[in-house]
C-alpha cells in the first residue's frame, strides 16, 4: 500500500509529509519504505494563526483554522506526490495527525481531552484520497493520555538487534520511547519528557523582536550562561516528578510560560536574553536526562537515538550527551530513515494499522484501558480505501 503521512507538530515550523510504501499483512511482518518526504514550512502568518488559536482562540478562529489547516495539509500531500512522480489516484490513504491546539491529560477526577485541527473532509476533497485522522481521541476516550502515539511504530519499525533503544524526539515537546530488542515480547514504554524546543523558540522570538523564531545551531544558548538559581526553580515544576503515563503540550510549556517567566526575571539587555535562552536550553536537556535517570535507565537502555528539530541544535545535543554519559547518544541516521520524516512516517503506519483493523496504541505508555484501533475514516473520491 502507498500511504501519505502528514504531521504538523508542536514546534509549529511546518507540515512534514512522507509518502511511504508499506508491506505486510500484520504487526509481525510489516515493512516500510520511505519513497519521498518534504516539509512545507509555515510562514509567519500561518504560524501566528496557530499560536493565536492555542493561546486565546475564539470559536470563530478555531473553526476557520480547522478549515485552513485542511487546505495546508492537502497542499503538502499533493506536493509530496508531485515530487515523487506519483499520481494521487495510486495512493491508498493519507494518515493525518493534524495540529494539536489543546491537550488536557486525564487527572484523578477528570478524563482527558485533546483537540487536533485540520479538516479531514477538506484533505479528502482536495486530493481525492481517503483520510484517516483524529488518532488521539480514541485512546483518550479509553482513559489514556492520547500521547505519545508513536511507540507502536517505534517498536515495529525501529527495534534494534540485541539492544534496547531510547528513541528521543525533540519537537516543541520532548517524548521518548523505550524500545526493547527486536523480537522481544516486552511492550514499549513511553511518555512525554517535557519541553523540547517550545520554550527556547518563544524566548528567541521575544529576544529578537520576532526576527528569529528559533535558536539556529544553538548559537544564542552557546553565548549565554545558565542561571543556576532560575534553572533549579524551573526544574521544580511538578510535571517533571510526575510518574508516567504522562503527557503535556504547549498549554503547559509554551509562549504563556515564557511570557510569565520574562515578566518575573525582566531581562533588560542582550546578555540577560542570552542567559535566558541558555537556561531554557539547559532546562530541556536536564529534564530529558532526569527522565532517563528516573524511569528509563533503571529498566535498562543501551543507546539513545535523538530525532526532531532539537537534534539539529549542537548546544542542546552537547548538553544531553554530557548529562547522559556514558550512555551512547546517536542521531537519527542510526534508524536507517530520514530522521526529519520519522513522525510523518509514523502516521502513515498508524493509518495502515487503522485500515487493517490493528490496535496501535500502547496502553502501557498511555494508560488506556486496553488496545484500541485508532483514528476516524473519511472516504476519498473512490470511496473506501484499498486494504
Amino acid at each position: 500500500m502507498l500511504i501519505i503521512g502528514l504531521m504538523s507538530g508542536t514546534s509549529l515550523d511546518g507540515i512534514d509529509a512522507a509518502l511511504v510504501e508499506i508491506g505486510g499483512s500484520g504487526e509481525d511482518d510489516v515493512s516500510a519504505r520511505l519513497v519521498r518526504s518534504l516539509t512545507v514550512e509555515y510562514g509567519d502568518d500561518r504560524r501566528e494563526a496557530i499560536h493565536a488559536a492555542i493561546v486565546s482562540g475564539s470559536a470563530e478562529a478555531l473553526c476557520g483554522l480547522h478549515a485552513d489547516l485542511g487546505e495546508w495539509l492537502a497542499e503538502a500531500a499533493t506536493r509530496v506526490c508531485a515530487e515523487a512522480g506519483v499520481e494521487p489516484d495510486s495512493v491508498d490513504a493519507i494518515g493525518s495527525h493534524g495540529q494539536t491546539v489543546w491537550h488536557r491529560p486525564p487527572s484523578a477526577d477528570r478524563r482527558g481531552a485533546t483537540l487536533q485541527l485540520g479538516d479531514a473532509a477538506t484533505i479528502a476533497e482536495r486530493t481525492g484520497i481517503a483520510v484517516v485522522s483524529d488518532f488521539r481521541t480514541r485512546d483518550v476516550a479509553a482513559g489514556g493520555q492520547g500521547a505519545p502515539l508513536v511507540p507502536w511504530v517505534d517498536k515495529v519499525l525501529f527495534a534494534g538487534e540485541g539492544k534496547t533503544r531510547a528513541l528521543q524526539n525533540i519537537g516543541g515537546i520532548g517524548n521518548v520511547t523505550r524500545v526493547p530488542p527486536k523480537g522481544s515480547a516486552e511492550p514499549a514504554f513511553a511518555f512525554d519528557t517535557g519541553p523540547g524546543n517550545a520554550l527556547i523558540d518563544a524566548a528567541v522570538e521575544l529576544a529578537t523582536g520576532g526576527r528569529a523564531t528559533f535558536d539556529r545551531d544553538g548559537t544564542l544558548a552557546a553565548r549565554g550562561e545558565v542561571d543556576a538559581e532560575l534553572l533549579a526553580e524551573l526544574m521544580r515544576h511538578p510535571y517533571f516528578a510526575a510518574q508516567p503515563p504522562k503527557s503535556t503540550g504547549r498549554e503547559e510549556f509554551g509562549r504563556p510560560f515564557v511570557a510569565r517567566l520574562v515578566e518575573a526575571v525582566r531581562p533588560e539587555g542582550d546578555r540577560d536574553w542570552l542567559d535566558l535562552v541558555a537556561t531554557l536550553t539547559e532546562l530541556t536537556a536536564r529534564s530529558i536526562a532526569d527522565a532517563y535517570r528516573r524511569w528509563l535507565l533503571p529498566r535498562g537502555v543501551d543507546e539513545a537515538v535523538v530525532t526532531g528539530g532539537g537534534a539539529r541544535n549542537p548546544t542542546l545535543m552537547g548538553r544531553i550527551r554530557a548529562l547522559l554519559d556514558p550512555l551512547p547518544v546517536r542521531d537519527g541516521a542510526a534508524l536507517g530513515i530520514d530522521a526529519d520524516a520519522k513522525e510523518a512516517v509514523a502516521f502513515a503506519l498508524l493509518a495502515w494499522a487503522h485500515l487493517r483493523g490493528i490496535p496501535a496504541n500502547v496502553p502501557q505508555a498511555t494508560g488506556a484501558a486496553g488496545p484500541r484501533v485508532l483514528g476516524s475514516f473519511t472516504p476519498g473520491r473512490r470511496g473506501a480505501a484499498r486494504t
